[in-house]
């Protein structure tokens, strides 16, 4: 059965955004000292980097986590698996971790100690998407696209059931 979606956040604003964290990103990071590494987190963040990165005019590179969140049903309980580890030494390097959403906050928590314990010179963190009611877990977001409502939403790398990451756009299933 064919889902309904209503625009959220169109492509227009979309591209938008993503220059205006960019700027924001360089402006942060322009008289670095050590190498940039963007961190993505896939699945969800691999348009969001990609449009990013375009546009961040530093010199930095680009590395890929995935993680998965299991246990069972209770936040408290789940445990943070990594799929895919970086390929990458982070030692004294600037890490920008981008996100393509966050809610509960939880595995960022996790994927935060774990990069940390790498002892880089440096890791903050941006999303495109934020769900701050969502939180469960403290966690410090340098750079936000947007803050949204407790909606299901897809699309710009965002799925449902592996489906809708090819949207232009962010949109919320009615």
């Amino acid at each position: 059965m064919r889902k309904t979606i209503k625009i959220l956040i169109s492509k227009k604003d979309i591209q938008k955004r993503v220059k205006e964290m960019a700027k924001e990103i360089v402006k942060h990071y322009k008289n670095l000292s050590n190498e940039l590494i963007l961190v993505g987190i896939l699945n969800g963040s691999f348009i969001f980097i990609a449009d990013l990165c375009r546009e961040i005019n530093v010199p930095h590179s680009i590395d890929f986590m995935r993680v998965s969140s299991y246990g069972n049903k209770t936040i408290q309980n789940k445990k943070v698996k990594i799929i895919q580890d970086l390929n990458r030494n982070i030692y004294n390097k600037h890490i920008l971790i981008v996100e393509d959403i966050i809610d509960s906050g939880n595995t960022l928590k996790r994927i935060l100690q774990i990069l940390k314990s790498r002892n880089p010179k440096s890791i903050t963190v941006c999303t495109f998407l934020d769900k701050p009611s969502r939180r469960k877990s403290k966690v410090f977001v340098k750079w936000i696209g947007y803050s949204i409502n407790d909606k299901f939403v897809v699309g710009y790398g965002i799925d449902y059931a592996q489906k809708y990451r090819h949207l232009p756009y962010i949109g919320y299933i009615l």
